[in-house]
C-alpha cells in the first residue's frame, strides 16, 4: 500500500492529477478542493488510499492526514465506495460534513450527490460515534442547510469546469466564479455563458 507520494504535478484534469515521482507518473484522484490548490510544475505531497479492483488499481489523494482519515471513515460505511466518498468530499467541506454527522442532520446529508434518505441515516448511525471518539470537529449552520457553494450539483460544476478548462482556463481561476454566478437554477449552457461573461468582465 502506498502511504503517500511526493513529486511534481504534471497534469491537472477534471477529478485527478498526474504526479511525477522520480520519472514515474502516478494518476491520483482528488477532491475538487484539493485539485484547485495544485498547480502544474509545483511539488506536492499527497496522502493516498490505494483501491484495488479486478480491472484497475486506483490512488485517491489528500493534502492533509485529517482529510485522508475522514475519507477512510466514509468508505467504511456500507454502500459508500471510494468514488462516492470522493464525490461527497468534492461537494462539501470536510468541516461541514463532520458537522452534519455530529448534529445528525440527515436532511442536510441528502443534499449531497448519491446520498438518499437511507444512506444519510446509515452515515449518521455508523460515523457519529467514530468521529466523536477521534475528536474530529466540524461546523454546521443552525438551519442545517448547505451553503450556496455546497448546493451546486457536482455534475453541473464538473461539466462547466471541464468546458472552461478546454478553453484554456485553470480550475483555480474559474471555480470561484462558478460558485459566485450559480444561483441553483441554471442549466449547464446558461451557466457556462454567464461564467464566461463574468470572466470577461474581470479581465
Amino acid at each position: 500500500m502506498i502511504a503517500y507520494i511526493k513529486g511534481v504535478v504534471t497534469h491537472r484534469l477534471l477529478d485527478l492529477v498526474y504526479v511525477n515521482v522520480h520519472d514515474v507518473g502516478y494518476r491520483v484522484y482528488v477532491p475538487s478542493s484539493v485539485q484547485s490548490q495544485l498547480q502544474v510544475g509545483e511539488e506536492t505531497c499527497l496522502f493516498t488510499y490505494t483501491n484495488v479492483r479486478e480491472d484497475a488499481i486506483q490512488l485517491y489523494g489528500f493534502l492533509t492526514m485529517e482529510d485522508y482519515e475522514l475519507f477512510l471513515l466514509l468508505i467504511s460505511v456500507s454502500g459508500v465506495g471510494p468514488k462516492l466518498g470522493l464525490g461527497i468530499l468534492s461537494a462539501i467541506s470536510p468541516e461541514h460534513f463532520v458537522g452534519l454527522i455530529i448534529s445528525g442532520d440527515t436532511k442536510g446529508l441528502q443534499k449531497l450527490p448519491g446520498i438518499g434518505k437511507k444512506s444519510a441515516e446509515r452515515l449518521v448511525l455508523e460515523l457519529k460515534d467514530k468521529i466523536e471518539s477521534l475528536g474530529i470537529t466540524g461546523t454546521f449552520t443552525p438551519t442545517g442547510k448547505l451553503s450556496p457553494v455546497e448546493q451546486v450539483p457536482v455534475g453541473t460544476t464538473e461539466e462547466v469546469l471541464e468546458a472552461l478548462m478546454a478553453l484554456g482556463y485553470s480550475a483555480q481561476e474559474v471555480q470561484p466564479v462558478i460558485q459566485e454566478v450559480y444561483d441553483g437554477t441554471q442549466e449547464v449552457p446558461v451557466l457556462l455563458k454567464q461564467v464566461l461573461a463574468a470572466l470577461g468582465k474581470g479581465r
